[in-house]
């Protein structure tokens, strides 16, 4: 089943949409929370141990009715139906889209072919694996244990890897899992500084193994460990995580240390999947396995709940109706805890490489906007540093505030504070502060009337800016599947309902091809023709 083609400027729904917009875009917030009764109890939903609360939004029932109606008529319950049953919906790539059956224990066919079996092989390869490195049986060629794991990749095989590294570092165990990345030789470089050769282990990780950045780290590193040692010990530290066997048993890799890939798995989604191997090394197997039942569980969630209840519809739609009525391009990502300081940058990957499309599901130009822009920082550092922009600026920008109940470490005094900051901006943004309160508070001070005059237009706060409040009972394995996917699911109801195909990215493709070009133009006295400033630029560069 191909997904559905439909335009949503056309739908019943969009046109309800946009006649509500006109009618209630001067509508604050709070002026909602006084029209409706139980307003809280209907925009907020509980998960297992996930509250998601809404009601902060600029988003009447009404709105919220049309958008469930949109939902409908762009047949979104059938493309997830689609989805999950590995119909071939990355259709200008030929590929199912299926790293939910990596977390399942469901059977699926691909093509007509049942993948589970080959799934649960490659997990038990990883376990298998994991336990030898741990305990210190897999050995590098001095006969000493393993104590550092560098993962070598970009893109997908980067920024999950390490973003769920950084989130589990509660749980982490003895080894140090490193990353390396941007083909920039000083990464290279800084990340082997006091790195032991005898003791490192490299998992290289390219679908192709041709991707030039990895394959170019992964070859300087390997260089650092033939100044300590021969070819033929390669094999005790490289493990490689590729499809194409051939060229990593060329590079040195012993072919049954080549943990398989597969083409219905998307880069950017592809931290479930033997990818997630450095996962597994650094903290422990019944952790990446806890992670996956986690994210299976929002996906039973995601494919079973009414998209009244139905957490990644809802927050999707949300995003439509600030991106394509308000005209908001962007939205951060607010986590309250360190543990995710590189969420917002994987799901940068995630959401911006997935719906930045300008061309829909027939090849047609769209003509409403699509991909949006997502940024953010923890709290409390955020606080000092955009969200002057948040509570003053000229732009409306939604924001989702993750928090969690319990704190990993015995610092109740930190987490209560944290919390207290975590629940006040969100308050703060919605209330605002008007000009009888800031006058009130200046003349409290013993300010003259002439000073507060001068001084109170730059103290009054609009608010009513929205925000989604994103609470979870604890920092788990578990809980973060669950959020990881939660995003996931998110980005998948903003394609379908923008009717634009998700899970392609060849818009990465055009740069690296010309970069192809201009490096030979590096390497070789004549230049090929470029534009003149390209041209200009080269020059100098070679001067």
């Amino acid at each position: 089943m191909a997904l559905p083609s439909i335009n949503p400027t056309q739908t019943k729904a969009w046109q309800q949409l946009s006649e509500i917009y006109s009618v209630e875009k001067e509508t604050s917030i709070l002026e909602h929370f006084k029209n409706e009764s139980n307003r809280v109890e209907k925009f907020c939903v509980q998960f297992e141990d996930f509250l998601v609360d809404f009601s902060k939004n600029r988003l009447s029932e009404k709105a919220f009715q049309a958008l469930m109606s949109l939902a409908q008529e762009v047949k979104l319950k059938e493309a997830i139906q689609a989805q999950f049953q590995g119909d071939v919906i990355n259709q200008t790539e030929g590929r199912a889209v299926l790293h939910t059956a990596l977390r399942s224990n469901s059977e699926i066919n691909v093509e007509g072919e049942p993948i589970r079996q080959d799934v649960n092989a490659a997990k038990l390869k990883i376990k298998s694996f994991v336990e030898k490195v741990q305990n210190g049986e897999w050995k590098g060629f001095s006969g000493q244990p393993i104590t550092d794991v560098v993962n070598i990749g970009i893109g997908g095989s980067d920024l999950g890897p390490q973003m769920v590294m950084d989130a589990l570092s509660f749980y982490k165990n003895h080894l140090n899992v490193h990353f390396i990345s941007n083909v920039d030789g000083d990464h290279v470089a800084e990340t082997l500084k006091g790195l032991n050769p005898e003791t490192t282990l490299c998992l290289v990780v390219s679908k192709s193994f041709g991707t030039q950045e990895t394959l170019t780290n992964a070859t300087t590193v390997r260089n650092w460990f033939l100044k300590h040692t021969t070819q033929d010990n390669i094999k005790l530290h490289f493990v490689a995580v590729s499809a194409n066997v051939d060229k990593a048993e060329k590079f040195g890799i012993s072919i049954e240390n080549v943990f398989p890939m597969w083409d219905w798995v998307g880069g950017r989604f592809s931290l479930w999947s033997t990818v997630g191997l450095s996962i597994a090394l650094g903290t422990s197997y019944d952790a990446f396995q806890d992670l996956l039942d986690g994210a299976n569980e929002m996906d039973t969630h995601f494919k079973d709940e009414d998209f009244h209840n139905n957490i990644p519809v809802i927050l999707g739609l949300l995003t439509v109706w600030y991106n394509n009525f308000y005209n908001a391009e962007s939205e951060a990502i607010i986590p309250y805890t360190q543990y995710l300081q590189k969420l917002a940058p994987y799901l940068q990957q995630a959401i911006m490489e997935s719906n930045g499309k300008g061309v829909d599901r027939l090849g047609n130009p769209v003509s409403y906007q699509t991909g949006n822009i997502v940024w953010g920082e923890p709290g409390t550092n955020s606080q000092h540093a955009f969200f002057q922009l948040l509570h003053q600026g000229t732009k409306l920008i939604p924001c989702d505030f993750i928090g969690y109940k319990h704190s990993l470490n015995d610092f109740t005094e930190h987490h209560n504070i944290l919390m207290a900051n975590f629940f006040a901006q969100t308050e703060a943004l919605m209330n605002g502060k008007n000009e009888e309160t800031v006058v009130n508070e200046l003349e409290g001070k013993g300010m003259s009337k002439e000073d507060i005059d001068v001084l109170k237009p730059f103290k009054v706060f609009d608010g009513n800016r929205p925000t989604n409040t994103i609470l979870i009972n604890k920092l788990t394995p578990k809980s973060l599947g669950k959020l990881i996917a939660m995003y996931e699911h998110k980005i998948f109801v903003q394609g379908i309902v923008w009717n634009i195909f998700s899970y392609d990215q060849w818009g990465v493709e055009l740069g690296k091809q010309l970069a192809n070009k201009v490096l030979e133009d590096l390497n070789n006295e004549v230049m090929t023709p470029h534009d003149p400033s390209t041209t200009q630029l080269l020059k100098y560069f070679k001067e």
